[in-house]
């Protein structure tokens, strides 16, 4: 339960906990919903004999409606803060689970993804925004926090496909709508301790108060170039991942459906302790180290895993996941610096362009996977960590933060 002190500006003066964690469980909720949508992926191709690309494209139009609008959201709510526009989008989500469980053709799948990601794009830069304020200054352990419930809810997906979905049939979809109803009711009660720090401001304001970066305009966006590149290499193995491993389990070592999925929800649990690890240490050794350290720290592990027997590809997708998942949370923080007071509009960009990115790379990938094989697909995504070489040029955070 959110407590009943107000906060009394954008970071609060001490870590609001409960609120962190609420926000979080409602992450965790929210993404399990999501997840569930790859873990359907062999069901659903066998059933309406769906090609890679297809596949690639029900990502995409997911990743699209997830991506597109949230720099929007994020540039409204910075201006026009809206507290209960998180249960709106669980709203939306849900009417999507109900839709996916019944849908019966290729374009009612499209349509329930996109509900799905239309939610989705609603909930990410407004929970964001509310783990900064809540956070207590302790920001890299807060978006970590609140990064933790979404993996573990992307973990969770794929095991609760592989224990109901899998063997029970797509209608059993239906049966997750708890999920955004509970999450709906969490964060309606977020929602009132938003109400009350808007309160606690608007009494405190005193005039406008004018944000800017310490550094040059141009340097900023150069800036922000390099981390959405290094965003796109993780989010493009990511995607390599959560859609195509367990189509590579099954290829490559004769795996079963389920004991891929439990393969998968293997790699997604390593990324959400790497989620919590990372934030831990942001705060305390530097956003830009975390940064380096995940990005190309995971690249040995990416690099080995295409040429690894069975055994060895579990150990090595845990391994990348563990390393590969810390750097999220510190590439938004530092972005959050770097761009002081517009933390919906950074949300809402970098949580935007992950998913667009995630959604290209699933499709790309198909159509890789489908004039090739699913092999060439890991030979090729094995490399992409490398682009964590790019950290060398980003200046320290103290060069323009507090």
């Amino acid at each position: 339960m959110p407590p009943s002190g107000p906060t009394t500006s954008f970071a609060a003066q001490r870590t609001a906990y409960p609120v962190l964690l609420a926000i979080s469980f409602s992450h965790l909720l929210n993404d399990t919903v999501q997840a569930l949508i790859p873990a359907l992926y062999p069901l659903v191709k066998a059933s309406y004999q769906l090609s890679y690309a297809q596949i690639g494209l029900i990502t995409l139009t997911f990743q699209t409606t997830a991506s597109i609008l949230q720099p929007l959201v994020g540039h409204w709510t910075d201006k026009h803060p809206r507290p209960f526009a998180l249960v709106g989008g669980m709203g939306a989500t849900l009417t999507g689970v109900v839709l996916l469980s019944q849908a019966n053709t290729f374009i009612l799948l499209l349509v329930a993804v996109a509900l799905v990601g239309v939610g989705s794009s609603i909930f990410h830069p407004e929970a964001s925004r509310m783990a900064y304020m809540a956070s207590g200054g302790k920001r890299s352990l807060a978006q970590s926090v609140f990064q933790l419930g979404g993996n573990t809810g992307s973990a969770l997906g794929p095991l609760l496909a592989a224990l109901i979905v899998v063997p029970l049939g797509q209608a059993t979809v239906g049966w997750f709508v708890v999920l955004p109803l509970l999450a709906m009711v969490v964060l309606w009660r977020v929602g009132r301790w938003y109400l009350r720090v808007l309160a606690v401001q608007a009494r405190k304001a005193s005039g406008p108060v004018v944000h800017r970066s310490a550094l040059p305009t141009r340097k900023v966006v150069l800036i922000v170039a390099t981390l959405l590149l290094l965003i796109f290499s993780k989010q493009f193995y990511v995607a390599s991942m959560t859609s195509y491993y367990t189509f590579y389990l099954i290829g490559r070592f004769g795996l079963g459906v389920q004991q891929a999925q439990l393969m998968l929800f293997l790699f997604l649990l390593a990324a959400a302790i790497g989620t919590l690890v990372g934030g831990f240490l942001g705060d305390r050794i530097g956003y830009r180290n975390i940064v380096w350290a995940s990005i190309l720290g995971a690249a040995p592990f990416t690099m080995a895993l295409p040429h690894a027997n069975l055994f060895w590809t579990g150990v090595l997708a845990f391994l990348a996941g563990l390393v590969l998942a810390s750097a999220f949370s510190a590439i938004l923080v530092y972005a959050q610096l770097l761009i002081p007071g517009r933390v919906g509009l950074v949300s809402g960009l970098f949580f935007g362009f992950a998913f667009g990115m995630a959604g290209l790379g699933s499709a790309l990938l198909g159509r890789l996977a489908d004039a090739t094989s699913i092999n060439t697909v890991f030979a090729v995504c094995a490399y992409l960590p490398l682009l964590g070489l790019l950290c060398w040029w980003l200046p320290d955070q103290k060069r323009f933060s507090a």
